[in-house]
C-alpha cells in the first residue's frame, strides 16, 4: 500500500463506522471520539510529567506514568489511527475495535484509566485517565441504543393501558360466569331452609282458678 492510500484510509475513517449504527445519535458519535482523541492526548503528556517522579525516588508514580502513557497511545490508536500512520498495523487495529460491539470499546477504557490513578493519584492522572474514562462512558451510553422518541413512549404506554384494561374486562367476564354456573346464593338458600323450618307455637289456656265458696 502506497504512503497516499494509507493517509486515505485513515483520515477516511474517523468518520466513518466498518458497521453501520443508524440507532446511534450523532452527538455521542462524534462527541466520544473527540473526548477520546483529546483524553489520549493528555494522557501521554501527564505520563511523561508523572514519569518525572522517578527523581524522587517515586517508583509508583513512574508506572502509573508508564500505564498513562499506554493508555493514551491505545485511545489515539483506537479513535485517530492517522496520528500513527508511520507505524504498521495500525489501520487493522483501529478497524477490528470498529467491529466490536461499544460496550467491548466502553470496558476497555474504563479498565484502562483506573491503575494510573490508583499508583499515582494526582492532578495529572485524575486529569488524563478521568477523560478516558468519560469516553468509556459514553460509548457505554451509545451502546445502550438510541432513546425512544417522546411520542413513541406515550403510543407504548397507551398501549400498556388497553392490554391492562381487557385483561380485566376478561377477568371479570369469567367471574361472573363461574358465579352464575355456581348455583344460587348460599345466604337466600339459608333463609329458605330456616323459614321452611319455622314450627307453629302452640298456645294453651290458662289453668281456671277455683272459685272459694
Amino acid at each position: 500500500m502506497s504512503f497516499s492510500e494509507r493517509l486515505a484510509g485513515l483520515m477516511a475513517r474517523p468518520g466513518q463506522d466498518n458497521v453501520p449504527r443508524d440507532d446511534v445519535p450523532w452527538h455521542l458519535k462524534y462527541g466520544g471520539r473527540a473526548v477520546g482523541i483529546v483524553g489520549g492526548f493528555f494522557a501521554i503528556l501527564f505520563g511523561l510529567y508523572n514519569c518525572i517522579g522517578i527523581l524522587l525516588g517515586d517508583v509508583g508514580c513512574l508506572v502509573g506514568g508508564i500505564l498513562e502513557i499506554l493508555a493514551g497511545f491505545v485511545v489515539l490508536a483506537i479513535e485517530a489511527p492517522c496520528c500513527f500512520i508511520f507505524i504498521d498495523h495500525v489501520q487493522q487495529v483501529a478497524e477490528k475495535a470498529d467491529q466490536r460491539p461499544y460496550w467491548n470499546r466502553a470496558a476497555l477504557y474504563c479498565v484502562i484509566a483506573i491503575p494510573p490513578v490508583v499508583l499515582c493519584l494526582g492532578l495529572g492522572s485524575l486529569f488524563g485517565c478521568g477523560l478516558i474514562f468519560v469516553t468509556g462512558m459514553i460509548y457505554g451510553m451509545m451502546s445502550l441504543g438510541k432513546k425512544a422518541s417522546f411520542a413513541e413512549m406515550r403510543a407504548a404506554a397507551a398501549a400498556t393501558a388497553a392490554s391492562s384494561a381487557e385483561q380485566g374486562r376478561a377477568g371479570g367476564a369469567n367471574g361472573a360466569t363461574g358465579s352464575n354456573l355456581g348455583g344460587s346464593n348460599p345466604i337466600s338458600k339459608q333463609s329458605s331452609t330456616l323459614v321452611n323450618n319455622v314450627q307453629p307455637i302452640a298456645y294453651s289456656m290458662p289453668p281456671p282458678y277455683d272459685s272459694v265458696a
